[in-house]
């Protein structure tokens, strides 16, 4: 039987684009562990998507992963099964334009195939407290000479 693992994710950028920072908050039992990181010239959805990267990493053996996010982008592009859509066309969107943070998609379906991933949407800057303790790590890890 895959651990069950939950992940709480959020990307946060000090100018769109700017700097920005990324964190993850995941749980398995009794066991937590978070994890930050920064870039000094990105933008908020490659920082969201760098989170879920960051946090799928983290995992050592395939495990059934809850991601929750307060980004559509993120969420809505699997769950609305978005990929397979800009797979199928040649990684363009339905403008016929290139799909934006292909690098990052390209890593994270990597990452997905490892793992049984489930997307859960939350509601940002509300009451849940992991994702509002995500957005403040993630804030606190936008490179310091930036702020």
């Amino acid at each position: 039987m895959m651990k069950r693992i939950n992940i709480y994710t959020d990307g946060a950028c000090s100018g769109n684009p700017g700097p920005g920072g990324f964190a993850a908050v995941l749980q398995y039992g009794e066991h937590e562990k978070e994890i930050s990181g920064g870039e000094a010239a990105t933008t908020n959805q490659r920082m969201e998507l760098q989170a879920a990267i960051a946090a799928l990493e983290q995992l050592k053996e395939p495990c059934h992963a809850l991601v929750h996010s307060d980004s559509a982008y993120l969420v809505n592009a699997f769950r609305q099964r978005w990929l397979d859509k800009w797979q199928q066309n040649g990684w363009q969107n339905s403008q016929k334009r290139p799909v934006e943070n292909r690098d990052l998609w390209e890593r994270l379906l990597s990452l997905t195939a490892k793992h049984q991933v489930e997307w859960v949407k939350v509601t940002g800057h509300a009451d849940n407290e992991l994702n509002n303790r995500c957005d403040r790590l993630a804030k606190a890890a936008i490179p310091r000479w930036e702020r």
